[in-house]
């Protein structure tokens, strides 16, 4: 039998028919194999203290209701296990502390898939998804910029692919900046992005189609490809994790995907040549567990801004917050989330800065509730380029419910980029798309008729 992928690279096994459920098969394999079933991943999960029903169970018998769980495709899964994979928010602190190097994030991000295809609370949430992020765009954009985020475009030779994933579309300023900055490196790159070009965690693991899934997936690694670059520069955790973890090496392909800060690190000294503007401000930088890399790498660059001081950092479990990261552990995050909010209040902080678009928009909300400011790291790195930042779209949102005046002010543009929907139909939409709700089963009126 095949080891784990922790132990002999994947790529030694890349099969490119292998479809992707043959490929999970072939992953559970491996891990029934090396799992000791020891629970060390569960001793070391953050959100086991905030679950009563986890904090009964001993953890030997968590994880293995998880193994047992795949092993009988007929049998209930133990109710601990459940809520253990269910409310996992990808912090990584069971990885190293797993001794047989299994990645125990990646087993439960596979057993997730399948609860999912058993009893999917989101049912036709990628097409729910799509739907919202296109009003969303068309909300706050003009039709080019709408064009440059969700358009595919025609292959040509680059260095680089710029990937934004999907729901990151929802707060484009922070993508047209992370542009600006390459631009201003002048980075030979092309964007790719929104649901034509998901990295097909949707499809797998929320609504459990790994057959869907496995083709969404290939289609967009297709899609990299044809643009031969050295790197596809990613700027979703979400799709970081799915392509360069859960499903690795599912298919073999010649480029290498990093987070855009890890380019932007190996760029700054470039960056801070060209840095010719003072940001003068004491910042608060937000950041989370579960892609430690990242928030290193963003303070080292914020570091180099001149005038710019990082006063603190504060550090969330999770690897990013939102449906996906966070808040699938409601009482973790709001336990870590208060001590977050005093100390954006302190006096000796004049912005917080979020790192991905979950957390903007996040933070943007709890900001406008408790009066503090909050700025993208991509901003601050524009405006120490000289430049105007793009403007932030999605504030002019933010703390209102008036949702048929944000109708009709949004009607002009919605009409430009050909969407058709009136007032009273898109302002009884617009509470459940500003909450995210499809990712809790919600906004139903976004599911395709059966």
């Amino acid at each position: 039998m095949a080891r784990d992928a922790a132990r002999i690279p994947m790529e030694n096994q890349t099969d490119s028919r292998l479809s992707l459920d043959a490929y999970v098969a072939r992953s559970w394999e491996n891990l029934f194999d090396a799992c000791t079933r020891c629970g060390k991943c569960v001793e070391a999960c953050p959100v086991v203290p905030f679950v009563a029903e986890l904090k009964q169970d001993d953890p030997q018998s968590v994880v293995a209701g998880v193994l047992d769980y795949m092993v009988d495709q007929n049998a209930p899964i133990r109710q601990s296990s459940s809520l253990w994979a269910k409310q996992c928010n990808g912090c990584e602190a069971c990885i190293p502390a797993c001794p047989a190097s299994i990645n125990p994030r990646r087993m439960v991000n596979l057993a997730n898939a399948e609860i999912a295809r058993r009893t999917s609370p989101t049912p036709h949430l990628f097409h729910k998804m799509s739907r919202a992020i296109r009003i969303l765009a068309a909300m706050q954009l003009v039709p080019a910029d709408v064009a440059r985020l969700l358009r595919p475009r025609k292959a040509r030779d680059v260095d680089v692919v710029f990937y934004t994933g999907c729901n990151a579309i929802r707060t484009p300023s922070l993508l047209f900046n992370a542009m600006s900055i390459l631009d201003a490196l002048d980075v030979n790159y092309e964007v790719m992005g929104g649901p034509a070009s998901c990295c097909g965690i949707v499809k797998s693991k929320w609504e459990g189609d790994l057959s869907r899934g496995g083709r969404v997936t290939e289609q967009t690694l297709h899609r990299f490809g044809e643009f031969k670059p050295e790197r596809v520069l990613n700027w979703c955790p979400s799709c970081q994790i799915h392509l360069t973890e859960t499903v690795r090496d599912y298919r073999e392909v010649s480029f290498d995907i990093d987070h855009i800060t890890k380019y932007l690190i190996e760029r700054k000294d470039d960056l801070r040549m060209r840095f010719n503007t003072a940001v003068n401000l004491r910042v608060l930088l937000h950041t989370h567990h579960g892609v430690p890399q990242v928030g290193r790498d963003v303070l080292e660059l914020l570091q180099a801004v001149p005038g710019l001081t990082v006063v603190d950092v504060v550090e969330e479990p999770g690897y990013m917050c939102g449906s996906s990261g966070a808040d699938r552990s409601p009482a973790l995050k709001q336990h870590h989330r208060a001590i977050t909010l005093d100390r954006c209040k302190r006096p000796d902080v004049d912005a917080v800065v979020s790192l991905y678009h979950a957390c903007h928009r996040n933070l943007c909300a709890d900001g406008s509730t408790h009066g503090f400011k909050v700025v993208s790291f991509t901003e601050l790195l524009v405006r120490a380029l000289g430049q105007e930042p793009f403007a932030d779209t999605m504030e002019p949102f933010q703390g209102r419910n008036d949702w048929h005046t944000i109708a009709r002010e949004a009607a002009p543009l919605l009409e430009e980029n050909g969407i058709d929907m009136d007032e009273e139909q898109l302002a009884a939409a617009l509470p459940e798309i500003f909450a995210m709700a499809e990712y809790k089963g919600g906004l139903c009126q976004f599911a395709p008729d059966e």
